[in-house]
């Protein structure tokens, strides 16, 4: 993991209607780390995963990711392609897994055995080889939602942002998601930022984890420290289960 950041926020908000939902004051978010968001529902941690793939423009306030400002202009083209987002609901599209994986190779212009080549190698990496030609309306839910991790993966982007990649999945397909996550990181250098209300999970799979109360950032810390010595009161109720909210 770097420490140079790769995202930083500054003062950034974000309301509707009136109503704040992300308030933050600072984060910096660096390269080549898994970073968990933890925090209850409606905390505002898919708000800041909107914010980070520019699916929103903050109300006010400063987002840099690598060496672009947002200022109001248009995002470049290839600086978004390096962001990419798995949800917790997978939409597959009405097609075999194979063009599921290979759809985003696609929109770029990629086409031929290279992309063969590389769908194949992704969806070794998920464990789905088998199901290649199957339709991916056909899968069960754990598979479903490594067809869209390995659609993510195989555009091979430099940031890959999480929203409950994990939550209803059965305990095997818990287990064989976080062992991707881990060797994207590992093998590839992938920035990774995770939202998860599992504690368990973040503990196991990050650098950092952050937390996230009624939009504003509570504490963030090395993963270790986070939980076994937290400087807010707040986070250890939180990770003891405590209603925080």
């Amino acid at each position: 993991m770097s420490t140079n950041p790769i995202f930083t926020l500054r003062n950034l908000t974000q309301s509707y209607n009136g109503r704040t939902v992300l308030d933050i004051d600072q984060l910096d978010i660096f390269q080549g780390e898994i970073l968990a968001v933890v925090g209850p529902s409606g905390a505002g941690k898919s708000t800041l995963l909107r914010h980070l793939n520019f699916l929103e423009r903050p109300t006010l306030g400063a987002l840099s990711f690598d060496t672009f400002h947002l200022n109001g202009e248009a995002i470049p083209l290839d600086l978004r392609r390096k962001i990419t987002t798995v949800f917790q609901n997978p939409v597959l599209l009405n097609r075999s897994v194979a063009d599921n994986v290979a759809y985003g190779l696609k929109l770029r212009g990629k086409n031929g055995e290279q992309v063969q080549r590389v769908v194949t190698e992704t969806l070794d990496l998920v464990g789905l080889n088998s199901l290649l030609d199957v339709g991916a309306k056909t899968l069960s839910g754990g598979e479903a939602q490594r067809v869209a991790l390995a659609r993510a993966l195989v555009i091979q982007p430099s940031v890959l942002l999480l929203d409950e990649p994990t939550a209803n999945l059965d305990p095997y397909n818990v287990k064989l998601i976080e062992q991707i996550i881990t060797q994207v990181n590992r093998e590839r250098g992938t920035t990774i930022v995770i939202v998860t209300h599992n504690v368990f999970q973040a503990r196991r799979l990050a650098h950092r984890t952050a937390l996230l109360l009624e939009g504003r950032l509570v504490e963030v810390a090395e993963t270790e420290k986070f939980f076994s010595n937290p400087t807010d009161p707040r986070t250890e109720a939180f990770i003891n289960g405590e209603m925080v909210y």
